[in-house]
């Protein structure tokens, strides 16, 4: 039986069960599936009996589906290696950042609201596993939240752009566009990149920075990562083939969109309040109404 853990993020390997299910290399999935969903998705998915039943309908669906019609294998070894290309590239390119730059830590801490996380008591556990400060001891929860707040969302495609950037410089395009179209796994995956780029706000993850972040070598890496959004949103609709994204999920852009007018003035308040308190981090009535941020924030940025 296939086990599949899964989170509630897509940078932890959450996204849609149906898709996430159809994607799975054929023959591994046969009559039988195992699941674990991660924290919050369990209310989420099944904290309502309508819901629940709605859930279980996905997944009997899509394990059906994939015993009786199981997915084509990649057409070509050819793609297993451009996706093992892809793959080394976009890793050197994640790591050069979050890891190899001296200044990403600093600026991590100041343009998101990830220290102020630890005061809320929105968790299970503590931030981090150790007292280090380093990123490598952080818990991914918080590492995702963070990022999500600031309308970022970080984790889910840096080095993405890097990776199908330099695939398509050595001229192997057309590959890729065959690729979205023939292996259910790719177009999952590149299906999801492109649900994350929809979600991201340039503008409001740049207010973030402008208002937080006090050093100009930091303020300058995160024009740097802006930059890198927009190579990756390019780079993403040049694979799948649409003029924008979310162009094969109208319901999800809608969604996105009529959330905008409450979303928006929720991050700007956050803001405020984040540069209020860090100058007095002692106020409770500001620590306060950066919960409701918080949770307003993470409700608004769910699908």
């Amino acid at each position: 039986t296939l086990f599949h853990g899964r989170g509630g993020s897509i940078g932890r390997g959450g996204g849609p069960t149906y898709l996430a299910i159809q994607s799975q290399p054929p023959g591994s999935v046969m009559g039988t599936l195992r699941s674990t969903e991660q924290g919050e998705m369990v209310q989420a998915k099944f904290g309502l009996p309508h819901t629940a039943v709605r859930q279980l309908e996905i997944y009997t669906t899509a394990v059906l589906l994939a015993t009786l019609k199981p997915p084509e294998l990649p057409r070509e070894e050819k793609w297993r290696n451009l996706m093992d290309e892809i793959s080394e590239i976009s890793c050197q390119s994640y790591r050069s950042t979050v890891y190899e730059n001296p200044e990403f830590l600093a600026y991590f801490h100041e343009a998101t609201p990830q220290a102020e996380l630890g005061f809320l008591n929105i968790g299970s556990r503590p931030t981090r596993r150790k007292s280090s400060t380093g990123i490598g001891h952080l818990r991914a929860i918080p590492w995702v939240f963070a990022w999500t707040q600031t309308r970022f969302v970080l984790p889910a495609w840096l080095g993405v752009g890097a990776g199908l950037k330099g695939v398509c410089e050595k001229g192997h395009t057309q590959e890729l566009k065959a690729m979205y179209k023939e292996w259910p796994f790719f177009q999952s995956t590149i299906d999801l990149i492109e649900m994350i780029l929809g979600k991201a706000d340039i503008h409001i993850a740049k207010h973030y920075d402008e208002v937080l972040v006090s050093d100009e070598k930091r303020r300058e890496l995160g024009a740097e990562l802006r930059r890198e959004l927009l190579t990756t949103e390019k780079c993403v609709l040049v694979v799948s083939g649409h003029e924008k994204l979310s162009e094969n999920n109208r319901s999800l852009r809608r969604l996105i969109e009529s959330r905008l007018p409450y979303l928006n003035p929720m991050n700007l308040l956050q803001v405020e309040i984040l540069k209020r308190l860090r100058s007095d981090d002692d106020n409770h009535k500001l620590r306060d109404a950066l919960l409701i941020t918080i949770n307003g924030i993470a409700a608004g940025m769910r699908n």
